[in-house]
């Protein structure tokens, strides 16, 4: 039986909230059905390669697991704020993203932050939504130095340019642009953000179409949809 619920946030609600960031761990190591638990049936998820329910975000997941490209997370304490009731939050948390495409010889380092709208439902705290603000990323070299394609480098913007570029080169193409430190698309995932947890806007945590004006996404290997890692 879930104890009865005030609507000052404990220590539990904080410490179940970075238990949920720090599960992103699951998606590292391949285990999917924890990686599922960490969101509400209704969530969504923006990142790079991929945009859509979070139910299809692990399926793609998953197959970018037998691909040629890899990824490791590290997750920081997340910053959160709770709305009055007690029942919704939204969280900050700081990651780094390395990626390697053994194929390739090639590898990155990127740097970022989550920015997620979580829901208590039945006394359990899930994500959802999730968008991400893209800080700054580097390549990395694992077998000696390799030639870059300034062309494709140059499509993207340099705080995720060298991620990016592996996504692309790897078949999980990035279709448009996200949300950088201080730009304008980081201050509308915020504002947006803050306003759902005052309850002013966007009551079911989904933008659907955002600042960008533009549609869902699903990222695919090879141009792919992604019906069917950063």
């Amino acid at each position: 039986m879930t104890a009865p619920h005030t609507t000052t946030p404990t220590p539990q609600d904080r410490q179940d909230i970075a238990d949920l960031m720090t599960g992103w761990i699951h998606r590292d190591l391949g285990q999917w059905d924890r990686l599922r638990e960490l969101f509400h049936a209704d969530a969504r998820i923006e990142i790079t390669w991929f945009e859509g329910p979070a139910h299809e975000f692990v399926d793609a997941s998953a197959r970018m697991g037998g691909s040629d490209f890899r990824t490791k997370h590290l997750i920081t304490a997340p910053v959160v704020a709770f709305a009055a009731d007690g029942a919704r939050a939204v969280a900050e948390t700081n990651a780094v993203i390395v990626g390697e495409n053994t194929r390739l010889g090639l590898g990155c380092t990127g740097h970022n932050r989550f920015i997620d709208r979580l829901e208590r439902r039945d006394g359990v705290w899930r994500i959802l939504d999730r968008k991400s603000v893209y800080d700054f990323a580097s390549f990395t070299f694992p077998a000696g130095v390799v030639a870059i394609d300034q062309e494709t480098l140059a499509a993207h913007p340099r705080e995720y340019g060298a991620l990016a570029y592996l996504l692309d080169k790897s078949g999980f193409p990035v279709r448009r642009v996200f949300a950088t430190r201080g730009d304008d698309l980081e201050r509308e995932i915020k504002r947006s953000a803050f306003a759902w947890l005052d309850g002013q806007d966007g009551q079911d945590g989904r933008d659907g179409q955002d600042a960008r004006g533009g549609q869902d996404a699903r990222g695919g290997q090879d141009g792919r949809d992604g019906r069917g890692d950063a």
